[in-house]
């Protein structure tokens, strides 16, 4: 499938499964302990991934890379009585679990029990140990960098938005309704004009935090 491996494509659908579901997850428990019961009423205060999963943001990822997962909804007036900045807070949870995984599945390495020397691709459907860390850590790096993009509908928008000024804000107010296409045109269009900022801003700065983690 599009010249992936097999053990390729296993790695991307467990890694989608629990990086998908503990981001949402994130979000839900953070906007529940901040006294918004939205998420429980909708079943999303689960680590149950069928909760949470998009069908069409899990087969980009198995393909591309990068995706996304069924958003959690929230009150934010619900979440401003407890601290005005409630939302920015349940937003960062997503992508900062992300961050945590990657940091998690680096510890192997780290402490000399799992090496990413000599990977391979293998003769099995199965991915080598190597293989299975290497992309696990990657994508979640990809993800954390990717949600922080400060474009709605992607966590990072309510994030850079609360520490904005009040023009700052507006400003992102009206350019949110654009902000799916304007993601869009990063990540498919500009490649083709020979400005990819995708890797810039995203695949650049997860290779750099990969090679801290397991170096």
């Amino acid at each position: 499938m599009l010249g992936l491996s097999l053990p390729t494509l296993v790695t991307r659908a467990v890694t989608l499964v629990i990086a998908f579901t503990v981001h949402e997850f994130s979000h839900a428990w953070t906007a529940t302990a901040l006294g918004d019961e939205t998420p429980r009423a909708h079943g999303r205060l689960t680590l149950n991934p069928l909760a949470h999963l998009d069908p069409l943001g899990s087969l980009l990822l198995l393909l591309a890379g990068f995706g996304w997962a069924r958003p959690v909804p929230i009150d934010p007036y619900a979440l401003q009585r407890r601290t005005p900045a409630g939302v920015m807070l349940v937003s960062v949870a997503g992508p900062l679990s992300n961050l945590v995984l990657a940091i998690l599945a680096a510890l192997p390495v780290q402490i000399g029990l799992a090496s990413l020397a000599g990977q391979g691709i293998g003769v099995t459907w199965l991915p080598t140990p190597a293989q299975f860390l290497s992309e696990f850590i990657f994508i979640n790096l990809i993800l954390f960098f990717f949600n922080l993009i400060p474009l709605a509908p992607l966590d990072g928008e309510k994030v850079f938005g609360y520490f904005l000024p009040p023009s700052g804000q507006e400003f992102l107010a009206r350019l949110r309704p654009y902000g799916p296409l304007i993601l869009m045109g990063v990540l498919f269009l500009g490649p083709r004009l020979g400005l990819d900022l995708f890797r810039w801003i995203v695949g650049l700065p997860a290779l750099a935090v990969f090679n801290l983690l397991v170096s």
